[in-house]
């Protein structure tokens, strides 16, 4: 008997799903699917060659002499340190000066590895909330298994402890902010009705030590239907002024100025522009035209003014940054008495710098490379407490990471650390080129690997083109040793719908815009058909959770341009995304469904519903982790069933921690990258000789 394949749902039929079973992240039906599909994607991929890369790519993962990441906290800098023998970490501190000595003393302040064993969870580090000032306390957040709701608990940083009766709060997607000693402003959405849609909190209370969180005051509420709202207390002023932010769509916010009884001022800014203020000054960024009286300032720039200037009803601004076609801001930041601005002019990193104080007199952060991958932040941890510090890292495909110690002006940086390589670049090289897409614009991609051309070579392409967020080509150890050290070429993309050149490549990339934004990826697989570099069947295309949508539509639209896909943590039933865990809070970006009007295009890149029967579709492994709880589990469940259904021997796996990620330690991160290169590399035929 011939089985007759069910292509459920359909455009026809969208909401006609019988795959929504599976949506039930812990039922016992879909958890068995999933322990089926796991079990059959191991006894294909996992053979030797799969385990020597996971353990060689865990070694590299655990080396001792990678770059301790640090924060300055009340003059001493604070790690988190994971290694093989501490997979969950050390939270632990040092000086600054031994930091730079080379081989500092840490202090551990708590092993999160044997509190996980004492107390029999899953615990993940997800950062900790210092009392500032003091720095004696903080507010540490834990996550079971890497999820992004967490645990909060009080812990004493001189005696290395937990505080009994101390402030405590069950697991959720909070955001604590201290006021004082005995006074946390509590975001979150615990307690009945305080979610929003999206799952953030939708009320700011007051929470007295030894009082209930869930009993506490509430001083600001929006609702349901805004993204979430947080707050937290301005220590520049005195008397005390908190900050209340209502987030009411991913793009849009509005900002008050408050007390302890609440907001009294609103701030008289357009929802969708940045604000940031410091020591009496405040600058401004517009996403859309922005017309103050005669003047209209352009999306992108920076605009300066003295914040009691501002409050009072004065618009002078200066105009401190202006973008142009191919000059995108990326952000910006106080430190001490100067503003830093993050510039992307033609994908070359640049650190513009202006000091308030001094009428706006502009410099820049100086000495670093502009090349590759550039990053500039604050040392310190708390805003209030910065001088000017600042913290740089370089690294670009080929070249691992430096971290660098610098500050404003002309003068090179000192070097910190530089972390070691992870695999021989020897004879590789790093070029740039251009594909152009559908409607004739040019799209930047990056390419590492042998050079030359032999119309064979297999690749890794991978890209992003979401939420503004900038794709750059860095150096990475997954890639570095599963690909290109074994002879593979390596591509990044810059399409449409990231940040790369502003606001106007984002908006080009979003709602309408976000099929082709897909057309930008599919166009740079083509060009490098043209080029000569390689052949369709010999390019392995990756994407993780915005990208994983891309990756789904390159199965659906443009099947013919790859020879297998890796579609990971993805978002791909565009039906009903926003109902699922986080969705809602990303109709900004791709449209509402429940309307007609969206849904009319929404519809074309909602792979669930394109795909079909008797289409020739390239092999494809669809992974995610149970415990994300940002992109639901289900979107890759769903789409693996349907394919499965429709007689394609799509391939599904799902470990499950990791939360919206990898793996919560190398070991997960390890096994999942070495086993997802084992299918692309399989897939294209390419079985290289090194190991």
């Amino acid at each position: 008997m011939t089985l007759v394949p069910d292509p459920r749902p359909t455009l026809a039929a969208p909401d006609d799903d019988p795959y929504l079973w599976l949506e039930e992240i812990d039922g016992a039906r879909a958890l068995a699917w999933v322990e089926a599909q796991n079990a059959a994607t191991h006894e294909i991929l996992a053979d030797g060659r799969f385990a020597a890369d996971r353990d060689g790519l865990k070694a590299a993962l655990d080396r001792p002499d990678k770059i301790p990441g640090v924060t300055r906290r009340g003059g001493l800098l604070y790690n988190l340190w994971q290694d093989a023998e501490h997979p969950r970490g050390l939270w632990r501190r040092t000086t600054l000066a031994a930091y730079r000595g080379g081989d500092p003393e840490w202090e551990v302040l708590l092993d999160l590895d044997a509190l996980a064993r004492e107390e029999a969870e899953d615990w993940v580090w997800a950062g900790a909330v210092s009392l500032p000032g003091s720095h004696d306390r903080a507010l540490l957040k834990l996550s079971r298994g890497g999820g992004d709701a967490t645990a909060i608990r009080e812990f004493d940083i001189p005696s290395r402890g937990f505080v009994p009766d101390g402030f405590v709060l069950p697991e959720g997607k909070s955001y604590p902010a201290w006021l004082d000693r005995d006074t946390v402003l509590l975001s979150s959405p615990l307690g009945e009705g305080m979610a929003t849609l999206s799952g953030y909190p939708r009320t700011v209370r007051l929470w007295a030590r030894g009082g209930d969180p869930l009993a506490a005051p509430v001083l600001f509420e929006a609702p349901p239907e805004s993204m979430a709202v947080y707050g937290a207390p301005d220590r520049d002023v005195v008397p005390e002024r908190l900050v209340f932010v209502e987030r009411t769509g991913f793009f849009d916010a509005v900002i008050h100025f408050g007390d302890r009884s609440g907001p009294t001022t609103r701030l008289d800014l357009p929802t969708d522009a940045e604000a940031q203020w410091h020591r009496g000054f405040l600058a401004v960024r517009p996403r859309t035209p922005w017309t103050v009286g005669p003047v209209t300032y352009a999306p992108d720039t920076v605009l300066g003014i003295g914040l009691d200037a501002f409050l009072a009803g004065e618009r002078d601004f200066r105009v401190l940054f202006e973008p142009g076609p191919r000059r995108a801001l990326q952000g910006f930041f106080w430190s001490g008495p100067f503003l830093v601005l993050s510039v992307l002019d033609d994908l070359r990193a640049v650190f513009p710098v202006f000091t308030p104080a001094e009428d706006w007199a502009a410099s820049e952060v100086g000495g670093l490379p502009q090349l590759g991958m550039v990053s500039v932040w604050s040392l310190d941890g708390e805003e209030e407490e910065t001088n000017g510090d600042l913290l740089a890292a370089a690294n670009d495909p080929l070249t691992p990471a430096t971290l660098m110690l610098t500050r404003p002006g002309p003068g090179a940086p000192a070097i910190l650390r530089q972390a070691p390589a992870a695999f021989s670049s020897e004879g590789l090289v790093v070029t740039r080129h251009e594909a152009v897409s559908a409607d004739g614009e040019r799209i930047p991609y990056v390419q590492a690997g042998p050079p030359g051309e032999t119309g064979e070579a297999p690749v890794h392409l991978s890209g992003y083109g979401g939420f503004q967020v900038s794709n750059l080509a860095g150096y990475s150890i997954v890639l570095g040793r599963l690909w290109l050290a074994k002879g593979g070429t390596r591509v990044v993309a810059n399409i449409r719908g990231g940040g790369e050149f502003g606001t106007r490549w984002h908006e080009a990339g979003r709602r309408e815009g976000k099929a082709l934004s897909h057309d930008d990826f599919a166009a740079v697989a083509a060009d490098l058909v043209r080029r000569g570099v390689t052949r369709p069947g010999r390019i392995a295309a990756e994407g993780g959770s915005n990208g994983g949508l891309l990756i789904a539509n390159m199965l659906t639209r443009y099947p013919e341009r790859f020879g297998a896909l890796l579609c990971t943590i993805p978002l791909i039933d565009m039906r009903r995304y926003h109902r699922l865990l986080a969705g809602a809070s990303w109709v900004a970006e791709y449209g509402d469904p429940d309307k007609p009007e969206d849904w009319d295009f929404l519809q074309r890149i909602s792979a669930y519903h394109v795909a079909e029967p008797g289409r020739t579709y390239p092999p494809i492994l669809i992974a995610t982790t149970r415990r994300d709880d940002r992109v639901h589990p289900g979107h890759a469940r769903k789409m693996a069933a349907k394919l499965q259904a429709m007689g394609y021997p799509a391939r599904f796996y799902e470990p499950e921690a990791g939360g919206h990620s990898y793996g919560k330690n190398s070991a997960e991160t390890a096994s999942f990258a070495a086993l997802c290169a084992a299918f692309l590399r399989r897939s294209i035929g390419w079985e290289p000789d090194v190991a």
